[in-house]
């Protein structure tokens, strides 16, 4: 087991030299010096880090999973002076070359034939490690861990708009496109599609048709067709960062019922975006919204499904509840997605000290005005599309 760094091997051709990302190499230091004041202040020797969501906070984008699952194949051991790469002969080139380029990492690696775990376990022995974990005896700080996560770094934020014009467009360009009667899980292929082609990973998919929503808030797609309604809903990973989206297709007009579900989900939702602010908890944020669940008649529809969370290097980083005691920062990012019977609405903000930054924004989508406080705010209404009977007589 030899401890080195990776230096560049003689390229092929000047197209292999990697570029570094220098803003990235900065975030990726001050990160390294946020932890090792931690290290200071708590006593612990190193820092050993296995879990996704700190892999891709530690390197600031980077992916530890092996391509295409959600399979860890390294680990991060930080030190006061050193942040080591832990992974198998196998995926070490890989990581270098793709995802840790230039960044000041070390790697120790073992052959792919022997469990990683004994390397962990090697470094961490005699030491005092803190961990994301708890493993092999070492202190789980993953709590503390979510304050360095949130709020997300203004490098992040930029990366956080795009995958949201992206994720945005995927969605609401599946919604206008799949074909009356074809099964949920076939739109769910064609929206996965519209993802990956653009190296975004589809970590949550949704697709509920009729009143599938209704039934199960936390339905995924299955063999049902798509006959009149249809919900859409998608969080997507990009750099380590998660964002997500919610929109509505409707075949044919639409019933009463269903606009005015909608249209209370929409409410229910802005209001939550507009109070999402600066300085406020969760309480604060979650009072305001639950009124207007009394307002409408229905005090106890936030009991029948979660109505936002926090988002960012991992799905729920915090809990949008009840209560809840998160303070929100400038940079906090947020996915609201209330549901009203087999109304659904969602979008992703970032909150602003001038007011929430929507980072979904709609293309070319037909649009509600919802009043908060005074304040006019436009929000995605349903999409109405011709029925096949409808087409059938033109």
């Amino acid at each position: 087991m030899a401890l080195l760094t990776l230096a560049p091997t003689t390229p092929v051709s000047s197209g292999e030299i990697g570029t570094i990302d220098v803003q990235r190499a900065d975030e990726v230091d001050r990160r390294h010096q946020r932890v090792a004041e931690y290290l200071a202040a708590s006593g612990h020797d190193a820092l050993l880090l296995t879990l996704p969501h700190n892999f891709a906070w530690m390197t600031a984008g980077g992916e530890g999973t092996r391509p295409g699952s959600e399979e860890m194949v390294a680990a991060l051991f930080i030190t006061a002076d050193a942040r080591v790469v832990l992974a198998g002969s196998v995926d070490s080139g890989q990581l270098f070359d793709c995802e840790l380029h230039g960044l000041g990492f070390q790697l120790k690696e073992r052959p792919w034939h022997e469990p990683r775990t004994v390397l962990l376990e090697d470094l961490c022995r005699g030491r005092h490690v803190a961990s994301d974990s708890g493993l092999f005896g070492t202190d789980n700080i993953e709590e503390h861990l979510v304050d360095c996560r949130t709020p997300l770094a203004q490098r992040d934020w930029p990366l956080l708009r795009n995958l949201g014009r992206v994720v945005t467009h995927a969605v609401e360009a599946t919604a206008r496109t799949f074909q009356q009667g074809e099964t949920e899980a076939e739109v769910a292929g064609q929206l996965a599609h519209r993802l990956l082609k653009h190296e975004i990973t589809p970590v949550r998919l949704q697709v509920m048709a009729g009143g599938q929503g209704h039934r199960y808030r936390h339905w995924g797609y299955g063999n049902d067709r798509i006959e009149r309604t249809c919900v859409l809903s998608a969080v997507g990973r990009q750099h380590g960062l998660h964002l997500g989206i919610t929109r509505t297709v409707t075949f044919g007009q639409p019933t009463k019922a269903i606009k005015d579900t909608h249209h209370l989900a929409a409410i229910v939702q802005t209001t939550g975006m507009f109070f999402s602010q600066v300085g406020w908890t969760v309480s604060d944020t979650w009072d305001r919204m639950a009124r207007i669940y009394e307002k409408y008649g229905a005090p106890d529809g936030w009991r029948q499904a979660d109505q936002a969370e926090g988002m960012g290097y991992r799905i729920g980083e915090f809990p949008v509840v009840p209560g809840g005691r998160t303070r929100l920062r400038s940079g906090t990012a947020m996915f609201w997605h209330p549901s009203v019977r087999t109304a659904a609405v969602g979008d992703t903000i970032l909150v602003r000290k001038q007011g929430f930054e929507l980072l979904t924004s709609s293309e070319n989508w037909p649009e509600l005005t919802i009043e908060v406080k005074g304040t006019k705010i436009r929000r995605p209404n349903l999409l109405i599309r011709a029925a096949a009977t409808d087409r059938r007589s033109k």
